[in-house]
């Protein structure tokens, strides 16, 4: 119950575990071909959304360095240790950068970055890069608001980590008129780690051939010129493309609504059980992630109670990362997650809690208020 890598589908580790085939056969091709439709139908857009060999990391990398030039002025929005990572990745390829910066916990807000755009008259800046569930902190940015003011500027990019949010609510990447769409496999596309995607917009693709940052392996124009032959620049995690074949004909089963209402669903549920048990959210109630649920409880140590859930019912939880390690826990309900995970990761934490004597909540209280919204 982390928020990555997730639990992988039966079906999808059988299907991994198929021979490799070569990545320059006229098989592999017919599976790039099933796999980009799949992957535009996902990303809800209509231009390619390219398939890189690395994690997440490499995917936001590339969408920065593909579409910008050294000195370019970005803004960079930091509210949580992924937004903070992407200051560093523009810093470390010589970019300008203005954070708009909040408290890990707090959402990003789109007024800063209205202000910050409309104040830029020479149209200088050049891209809005941020996160959209940060994944540290349990916290939904405002990707569609934010998004809209960086269209009005008319010539900045908006460029969105979306590896926690992507196939587990809504990024309608066209509708939304977002430019840069980064993710990664061992999230909701319920997969291992090892594969990340990236999609660009028309306006990217421009941006790209004026970008001057160095780059081979990330070079994207490489990746676009091989997916319009269904094929690969380099060696490609084979295996990893069956699994993502299996992964998205269960996603595309299920049906894009139905996967947004069940993570909807599923962060709701550990919410109110969360509440009812008395233990305080970290984010904001009307900011969570439909991907994971940060707790901050107070006066219990967070790890200890962690190390105690895992050794007594095999359950692993999330920590708190840098500076709330031991303050918060973290609950992943993203991707291959049922309702029965929920409950029991939900009793788990109960029981741990009445074991140790660290809560006086009344027993069965949480399940209670997470089988009232599951119901």
């Amino acid at each position: 119950m982390i928020p990555g890598p997730t639990p992988v589908p039966e079906t999808v580790l059988r299907a991994i575990g198929r021979h490799p085939i070569g990545h320059r056969s006229s098989e592999f091709q017919g599976l790039v071909k099933r796999t980009s439709e799949q992957l535009r139908w996902l990303h809800q857009t209509t231009n390619d959304v390219l398939v890189i060999t690395g994690s997440g990391t490499a995917a936001m990398e590339a969408g920065i360095i593909n579409t910008l030039s050294k000195g370019d002025k970005v803004l960079c929005g930091a509210n949580g240790k992924f937004g903070e990572r992407w200051v560093k990745v523009a810093k470390a390829y010589g970019l300008e950068v203005t954070v708009i910066k909040e408290e890990w916990g707090k959402p990003l807000d789109p007024n800063k970055f209205k202000i910050e755009l409309e104040a830029d008259t020479k149209k200088e800046i050049r891209a809005v890069i941020l996160t959209h569930s940060e994944t540290s902190t349990g916290v939904i940015n405002d990707l569609k608001s934010i998004s809209e003011h960086v269209q009005l500027h008319g010539n900045a990019l908006t460029i969105a980590d979306c590896v926690t949010s992507l196939g587990a609510c809504n990024v309608p990447m066209d509708e939304w008129k977002l430019d840069v769409v980064a993710s990664g496999s061992q999230k909701g596309y319920m997969i291992p780690p090892g594969l990340s995607f990236v999609a660009m917009s028309d306006k990217a693709w421009k941006a790209y051939e004026r970008s001057n940052l160095p780059k081979f392996y990330l070079d994207l124009g490489l990746y676009k010129s091989t997916c319009l032959k269904n094929s690969n620049p380099f060696t490609p995690a084979v295996n990893l493309y069956f699994g993502l074949e299996k992964s998205l004909s269960i996603m595309e089963s299920e049906g894009l609504l139905n996967i947004f209402k069940r993570h909807s669903r599923h962060k709701d549920a550990v919410q109110a059980a969360m509440k009812a048990m008395k233990l305080p959210l970290f984010a904001p109630e009307t900011h969570g992630s439909p991907s994971i649920t940060a707790v901050a409880p107070n006066s219990i140590n967070a790890e200890e109670l962690r190390k105690a859930v895992l050794k007594n019912f095999d359950i692993l939880l999330a920590g708190g990362q840098d500076h709330l390690k031991g303050k918060v826990f973290r609950i992943g309900h993203l991707g291959f997650v049922n309702d029965r995970d929920i409950l029991m990761a939900i009793a788990a934490i109960e029981a741990t809690l009445k074991s140790l004597t660290l809560n006086e909540a009344m027993p069965g209280i949480g399940v209670a208020a997470a089988t009232e919204i599951l119901a």
